[in-house]
């Protein structure tokens, strides 16, 4: 590192830029090609519009509707119009130098690296994320065209001198941009393949949905710590190194993330006891609803109202859980009714029966059944109960059906449903008032009338 900011040895390389410079650059041909690729710019200019236009028509070929990748690579034909245009004119002017027996090495030079740029964007737009894509295909260019120009080698070279020396490992500019691009390569590697697995996995029908998500969570981590791992070694980090860290981070996840801890083990007992599963109907303490998704650190349940509550796994551990669906998705709904003691409790019955049946989503098998449960304050008692077999549409408005159902069978047959009331009986009694005056305590006399 020192010796690299040495005064005498920038000077050196600064002269020997120089000395190249004027030996290959400032000729009059290398001047008269530069002229010409200058010029070839502005008919390119010009031309791009109207080639792009054409390029685009391309897009709404319906042959390529049903092939995705071959859909991105015509979609990045009319942005690469500029540089198509380019390089054929400079290839017609490398040909007509090759003919007249002029030098051309600054033209394939410049078709050289035109072509590379096109090669390496359509080759990108196959890619699903457009951003990695652009990434890929400037990384790409930038060392082809050090390899053209013959420029690589030296490149690489001084930026592996720019180094420190942190112990016994030596970190320079080269290997740090080495583990960064190995690094982005490797997830994006990582991901692609977990993406892939994940299809594959989704597909095998034998495994339940909480299982399919463990598989493809483990995956994914296992997948991503190679990927890192491998960037670190690509720089001379011994990987033994980390077991100290390890150690540490442990400490440290024991002390103060108990409860993260406890809501990611508690996440992957969950995936692994099958005990709930995307898709099935829980109710824990006031909430209700359909289990979206089983994260690492909570699980995402939507209720009728649309609001997703993000329920930390360790809760669904500890607490009771009512999972209407774990087993079975049959389910026994009991819906209390009163009557008039004034009707007949069997015709009431028959009535709730025939009522519940006609619902939809009311099982005929076993069919409904209504009891009478007791003699209360004000009217009988009945008790509807019948099954539904898809608790994930909700039980209010299938039981809200019921009773409407109810009501009508009620009015058509004449059977009173009471509303809350009191008997209030008063017995007469004989009632003695006694009037006193002042100074006299002597009862009035009781031949008049009584107050």
């Amino acid at each position: 590192m020192d010796n690299f900011w040495q005064s005498d040895r920038i000077l050196a390389w600064f002269e020997r830029a120089t000395a190249w410079i004027e030996a290959n650059l400032l000729l009059v041909p290398i001047l008269l090609q530069v002229a010409a690729v200058a010029f070839a710019a502005v008919p390119a200019v010009l031309l791009a519009s109207p080639v792009a236009r054409l390029l685009t028509r391309l897009q709404n070929w319906q042959g390529l509707s049903h092939i995705p990748g071959l859909r991105r690579f015509c979609a990045s034909l009319p942005g690469l119009s500029f540089p198509l245009v380019f390089v054929v004119i400079i290839w017609i002017l490398d040909g007509i130098a090759i003919q007249t027996s002029y030098p051309h090495n600054v033209l394939r030079l410049v078709a050289s690296l035109l072509n590379a740029w096109i090669f390496i964007r359509l080759a990108s737009a196959f890619m699903n994320d457009p951003i990695w894509g652009r990434t890929i295909a400037i990384v790409a260019w930038s060392i082809a065209a050090l390899n053209i120009v013959g420029l690589l080698t030296p490149t690489i070279d001084m930026l592996d001198s720019i180094a420190l020396q942190l112990g016994s490992v030596r970190v320079s500019v080269y290997g740090l941009i080495k583990a960064v691009l190995s690094l982005a390569i490797l997830l994006w590697v990582a991901s692609f393949a977990s993406h892939l697995f994940e299809q594959r996995i989704n597909r095998v029908h034998r495994l339940t949905p909480s299982v399919q998500v463990l598989l493809v969570k483990l995956l994914k981590i296992v997948l991503l710590s190679i990927a890192v791992f491998f960037a670190l070694s690509t720089i001379g980090i011994d990987l033994t190194a980390l077991a100290v860290f390890g150690g540490a981070v442990g400490v440290g996840i024991g002390l103060g993330l108990q409860r993260i801890v406890a809501n990611l083990i508690s996440g992957l007992i969950l995936l692994l006891d099958r005990s709930i599963k995307p898709g099935d109907v829980i109710a824990i303490g006031d909430t209700f609803g359909w289990i979206q998704s089983l994260g690492a650190r909570y699980t995402a349940v939507r209720t009728r109202d649309g609001t997703e509550f993000l329920i930390p796994n360790e809760d669904l551990i500890t607490n009771q859980v009512e999972n209407w669906s774990h087993s079975d998705l049959q389910l026994r709904l009991k819906v209390p009714v009163g009557i008039s003691y004034n009707n007949d409790p069997h015709q009431a019955i028959a009535l709730c029966n025939a009522a519940a049946a006609k619902c939809k989503r009311v099982l005929q098998s076993p069919g409904p059944n209504t009891l009478l449960r007791g003699f209360g304050d004000n009217s009988v008692d009945l008790e509807i109960r019948f099954w539904i077999n898809d608790p994930q549409n909700g039980r209010g408005n299938v039981i809200s059906e019921v009773l409407l159902h109810v009501w009508d069978e009620f009015k058509e047959n004449g059977v009173e449903i009471p509303f809350p009331q009191r008997d209030l009986h008063l017995r007469s009694s004989d009632i003695s008032l006694r009037v006193e005056t002042p100074g006299s305590r002597t009862p009035r006399d009781r031949s008049h009338p009584e107050l």
